[in-house]
């Protein structure tokens, strides 16, 4: 009886042991069709931003990406020891899976009746990290297993330690040991010393533990063991040992994406949302902006907004205190290459953690004076010149816009009469055009308009310019109608551009993981007229800034030449500005289009901020050019009442200028 008992054990053992082989066996077949997932598994990547010059403005990721894909060969010789030494030494003589670590770990579990050590291989972890769940149960230890042993047959061992490093997380956000590097020590994987790299590749084991932002202590004495361990197999020699141990490396605690110019990043974002992975493709995004100016425009913008805050605390100290909400300002800047159209800074409010409107791009406000160089460039293209002289008298014009002008000389009128006036609410008979235009006089530019140009070709001009939704009254000669800083920037390459209007580019390319660049901002010109049409223009601008009203944008040094703008109440002020190589367009207003206070016109409040950007811009590109150029085509003369350049398009006057006043045109 005893006998056929153990008989029929030992058939039952031999069944069953059939049994499990053949489960293994199949399982074994089952799982070789997972292989594909792990060999042709696609990281999403986090893609960088940089300026014209390779330097990094910002990562842009999804919350759960921010990864740097490193190739084997960037890996160096010492960060897959120092992995090896402390994870799996074996990893190079091991099929997928080491059957003595196995055991060991078996023995240690049951010794201690619970899971303390798995005794997995690399190969092993990254199936778990990539094709498995984190369960652990038996089916899946062993399918693990199965896989393991089948990635090593279709795999180079240094393809799988290429995956590992890349797929495995460190911490902090930082997925891959590249990342990780950059983000923790602000190095490359070649320039990190023996330290850095234990203090990375100890840190799977527990990332949030051993982080060392968080507990440098432990992440340095976990460093420290896997350096003891290198030394003890003969890795590392006593001398390396020696400094590594004594060595306390800088740890940086980075935000993920380090954006530096976040109005700029989420215009980059706008413009190139036709690329579906964006933020996953590992996209090397170069843009044409400079970030030495932009930080410059950054801290320009700042000034500007806290010399209107203290001039209106001192001047009106029981309107504008404590009390008053002033959180309604705010600015923009945008900088332009004059030419090629390129931005070199973009910034759309003094603060984006308080509002990321980008009033750069998406702020639509009145242009108000800043309008007049186009009225005037089209005088002189139809053959007037800056000697011409025009009537600075009153008019009145029964017009049904009239409710709709805003400027910084208008003043309040019946709708259905509009009586413009000066902003002094004098006038001066007659002036040059050279005269009307550096003092923006509202009359003469009117009666420039009505008695020499004609209303229809100034408005049919300004619509052949560009500019859009221009409302056909005489309103628009004084900047009746709206436009963002970016569109005012692309009509005022006009004069920067002596003569061809550029469209403002943003990116310059957009760079695949392969190399390929599969997005160039197109390049549009329109050219309006001729250089030495534009320079008489450009001429006066320079006048305006000397001895006018932008006289607050004066720079030692450098010729400037602009434009101020006012709307009606002082509820825009521009100052639209360049230098013969570089051009920024300035706007101060309130969000809630109130007044930004009293007598806060365009030439105070904008040019400050114009003049302390450019002062910053001379400290690090000293080597921009410091005077206008004359294009061919100009002469000067000296009349009697002034120098004037001319063109042979717009002759110097051949006529006596008339000194007084036709009654018919006064009102």
């Amino acid at each position: 009886m005893l006998q056929r008992v153990r008989y029929i054990i030992f058939l039952v053992l031999i069944v069953a042991g059939i049994g499990v082989v053949a489960y293994v066996a199949k399982l074994f077949y089952e799982v070789e069709s997972e292989v594909s997932k792990i060999k042709d598994y696609q990281f999403a990547l986090a893609s960088q931003i940089v300026d014209r010059k390779d330097r990094l403005i910002a990562n842009i990721f999804t919350d759960d990406n921010f990864r740097f894909y490193a190739s084997f060969d960037e890996i160096p010789a010492r960060v897959i020891e120092s992995l090896l030494a402390v994870e799996d030494t074996l990893f190079f003589e091991h099929i997928g899976i080491n059957p003595d670590a196995i055991s060991r770990a078996m023995l240690k579990n049951i010794k201690s009746a619970r899971y303390v050590e798995g005794g997995s291989t690399l190969t092993q972890q990254l199936i778990k990290n990539i094709a498995l769940s984190p369960e652990k149960t038996l089916k899946r230890k062993l399918t693990e297993a199965m896989l393991a042993i089948h990635i090593e047959r279709h795999m180079s061992k240094e393809k799988i330690l290429e995956l590992y490093l890349n797929r495995i997380f460190f911490g902090h956000g930082y997925h891959g040991i590249k990342t990780a590097a950059l983000g923790y020590f602000r190095k490359t994987l070649n320039e990190l010393t023996l330290k850095e790299i234990c203090m990375l590749v100890g840190l799977p084991k527990a990332p949030s533990f051993y982080d060392p932002t968080k507990n440098k202590e432990y992440s340095m004495a976990r460093a420290n063991t896997i350096i003891e361990r290198l030394f003890d197999i003969g890795w590392i020699s006593q001398e390396e040992h020696d400094a590594a141990i004594k060595e306390e490396p800088e740890v940086y605690n980075e935000t993920l994406t380090q954006n530096v110019a976040p109005y700029v990043v989420d215009e980059v974002i706008k413009e190139l949302a036709h690329i579906e992975d964006l933020k996953t493709g590992g996209y090397y995004i170069k843009l044409k902006l400079d970030l030495d100016y932009q930080l410059a425009a950054q801290e320009s913008l700042i000034y500007g907004y806290n010399k209107i805050n203290e001039r209106l605390q001192e001047r009106y100290p029981k309107i504008f205190n404590e009390d008053f909400n002033n959180d309604t300002l705010n600015g923009a800047i945008v900088v332009t290459d004059t030419h090629t159209g390129d931005i070199l800074a973009m910034v759309g409010g003094v603060d984006y953690a308080k509002s990321n409107f980008n009033r750069v791009t998406q702020a639509k406000r009145q242009l108000g004076s800043s309008i007049k160089p186009f009225i005037y460039q089209a005088a002189f293209d139809k053959g007037e010149s800056p000697a011409t002289f025009v009537a600075d008298v009153p008019r009145k014009f029964a017009t049904k816009g009239a409710s709709e002008i805003d400027d910084e000389a208008t003043k309040e009128t019946e709708a259905e009469e509009w009586r413009p006036v000066n902003y002094s609410a004098k006038f001066n008979g007659f002036m040059t055009l050279k005269e009307a235009l550096r003092t923006s006089s509202n009359l003469a530019t009117i009666n420039l308009v009505d008695q020499n140009i004609g209303f229809s070709r100034i408005y049919n001009a300004l619509k052949s310019y560009g500019f859009e939704n221009v409302p056909e009254n005489m309103s628009i000669v004084l900047g009746s109608f709206e436009l963002s800083p970016l569109e005012v920037a692309q009509q005022y390459s006009l004069f920067s551009n002596y003569g061809t209007i550029l469209k403002p580019i943003l990116v310059d390319s957009v760079i695949t993981r392969s190399g390929e660049n599969i997005y160039t901002s197109p390049k549009v010109a329109q050219h309006i007229t001729d250089q030495a049409q534009a320079f008489l223009t450009i001429d006066i601008l320079r006048d305006v800034v000397n001895r006018g009203t932008g006289s607050r944008a004066r720079i030692v040094g450098l010729e400037v030449a602009g434009k101020t703008g006012t709307s009606n109440r002082n509820i825009d002020g521009w100052f639209c500005g360049f230098t013969p190589d570089v051009q920024a367009i300035v706007w101060y207003g309130r969000d809630d289009n109130t007044p930004i206070g009293p007598n806060e016109s365009g030439g105070i409040v904008a040019p400050p901020a114009f003049a302390y950007f450019f002062s910053k811009v001379l400290t690090f590109d000293p080597g921009i050019s410091r005077r206008f150029r004359v294009p061919e085509g100009v002469r000067s003369k000296t009349l009697d009442y002034g120098d004037y350049y001319y063109t042979d398009n717009s002759p110097l006057p051949t006529k006596k200028p008339i000194t007084n006043i036709d009654e018919e045109i006064l009102f």
